[in-house]
């Protein structure tokens, strides 16, 4: 693994992203898993569930807002907008409410219905855009054209990926004899963000990026030695199923991310039940995925203080109650 010198994204911006966001997002809690399984080993839950907004993408969002804002702060009157498959378009959407902007968000036709509840419920207007996360970027910078708002990317940016980092700054500080740090990997943001400011921190800690099976781009990215476009099957962790990685997210990521593992749907579902069973967490798919790969993955389940990042909560109940009525194969 290298080391995080010379990476469009330091540790010192993470670190100035923590003071900026200080008093505007939660320091969230960082929660031992012993009842979850306990012959795998020792495990801790970075309960990003528990964020304002219900996901992490809050930190992102609103770095990036405000550093927007103070380089020009006319952008404000013109609004902002983004593509999203739901939680970093809510965090938007919080974000831009919080400091006064306006803002629409680009969404697949077939977003669930609690997440575009939560968006419009923060006052952003929403704009559904085909079903990959191309179609909804194309159709946001067409609309730019006409509408001249400002984007605020997703994941491949150095503000949102400074803003995610502030994520591991707090972990390692909650758990500093942490070994393993498990991160769901989407775009790519939060875990280029962590692993700098992990790395940075304590560079003998392993970074383990969780993908599902069917939508693999950050292991495609790096077995490609670049980000290439993949064709994402379906699965039920909508946040992580993007056709591509972030170029810059994949340099960091190329750097400092130890390995990447994927899990199946199944798993996803047995982590999010054992969770609510027995951590009394509610945790949406994508969230969950760190936790299945913990327990799916021997080699990530050993050796010390593993952390599992929860990246996010929001899931409605219905889709709740219909993913786990098939109940999965609990480990002893």
């Amino acid at each position: 693994m290298g080391d995080p010198g010379e990476l469009q994204v330091s540790l010192a911006d993470i670190e100035a992203a923590a003071r900026l966001l200080a008093g505007r997002i939660r320091r969230t809690p960082l929660l031992a898993a012993d009842g979850l399984a306990p012959r795998r080993g020792e495990l801790r839950l970075k309960c990003e569930n528990l964020q304002v907004v219900g996901a992490f993408k809050a930190r992102g969002a609103m770095h990036h807002l405000l550093r927007l804002f103070e380089r020009d702060p006319k952008l404000k009157a013109r609004g902002v907008a983004t593509y999203s498959s739901g939680n970093h378009g809510t965090a938007l959407a919080w974000a831009a409410r919080e400091l006064g902007a306006a803002a629409t968000v680009f969404v697949p036709e077939d977003i669930p219905a609690g997440k575009r509840s939560a968006i419009e419920r923060f006052g952003g207007r929403v704009v559904p855009a085909g079903r990959t996360s191309r179609d909804r970027r194309e159709a946001c910078e067409a609309a730019r054209e006409r509408e001249g708002f400002s984007i605020v990317p997703p994941f491949d940016d150095p503000w949102i990926v400074a803003g995610q980092g502030t994520c591991g700054l707090e972990l390692v500080e909650q758990v500093p004899d942490v070994k393993r740090v498990l991160v769901p990997v989407g775009g790519g943001g939060l875990i280029a963000g962590i692993a700098v400011a992990v790395r940075s921190k304590r560079p003998d800690v392993e970074i383990v990026g969780v993908e599902p099976v069917a939508a693999a781009s950050m292991q495609a990215a790096l077995h490609a030695h670049r980000p290439v476009e993949i064709a994402a099957g379906e699965t039920i962790a909508d946040g992580l199923k993007p056709v591509q990685v972030g170029a810059l997210n994949h340099a960091i990521a190329a750097r400092l991310v130890s390995r990447v593992v994927t899990v199946d749907d199944a798993a996803i579902r047995q982590a999010m039940r054992l969770l609510l069973e027995r951590c009394k967490l509610v945790v949406e798919p994508s969230g969950a995925a760190t936790v299945a790969a913990w327990l799916a993955h021997d080699d990530v389940a050993a050796g010390g203080a593993t952390v599992a990042v929860l990246s996010g909560g929001n899931v409605d109940f219905e889709r709740l109650v219909r993913l786990l009525s098939e109940r999965p194969t609990c480990p002893a």
